[in-house]
């Protein structure tokens, strides 16, 4: 796990198949770009699934580029070259960035009624495998965000997940 203050030259967001347009438009207003840019981006990957907002090819900070697409086949590619990911709390985006051992800022969708996300990103914080944040406290979380204590996901164990899911979702 990269810790801070290294640079995060290669910055990926997901929302994965949802829509979460709340987060794309924070992450593209211009505040924000400068926080990544501060923080080393140079590229920013958008992967912004159903929305309807589209995020400015043009990122208004010079020195950062962005790019955009709904879907893919495969994130893998895009999540592994990213030196931090910031993601919506879905537990295939959480389980898949963690286990590449990437830094990992989630953004929690408060919009969601009975928002599982919200547990699943805390319990994941609790246990030390991550940050995370809501999209108005975004811009702030960026300005001091922190990966020196993370400590590393264990190894997928697809059995102990699953008993972790259902604990956090009420399941047991």
């Amino acid at each position: 796990m990269t810790s801070s203050p290294v640079a995060f030259k290669s910055v990926f967001v997901t929302v994965g198949t949802t829509q979460f347009d709340k987060l794309i438009t924070k992450i593209s207003e211009k505040k924000v770009l400068h926080e990544l840019k501060k923080k080393g981006c140079e590229k920013l990957i958008l992967q912004i699934g159903r929305g309807e907002i589209e995020p400015p090819s043009d990122s208004q900070v010079p020195g950062l580029e962005i790019e955009y697409f709904r879907f893919k086949p495969d994130i893998s590619g895009d999540i592994n070259s990213a030196d931090l990911v910031i993601s919506h709390a879905g537990a295939g985006s959480c389980l898949e960035t963690l286990g590449a051992g990437k830094c990992m800022l989630v953004v929690i969708n408060d919009d969601l009624m009975n928002n599982h996300q919200t547990e699943l990103a805390h319990q994941l914080y609790k246990d030390g495998h991550l940050t995370y944040c809501t999209c108005s406290s975004l811009e702030e979380t960026l300005q001091t965000l922190d990966f020196s204590n993370i400590e590393p996901f264990p190894p997928a164990e697809t059995a102990k997940f699953a008993e972790f899911l259902d604990r956090v979702v009420g399941f047991s």
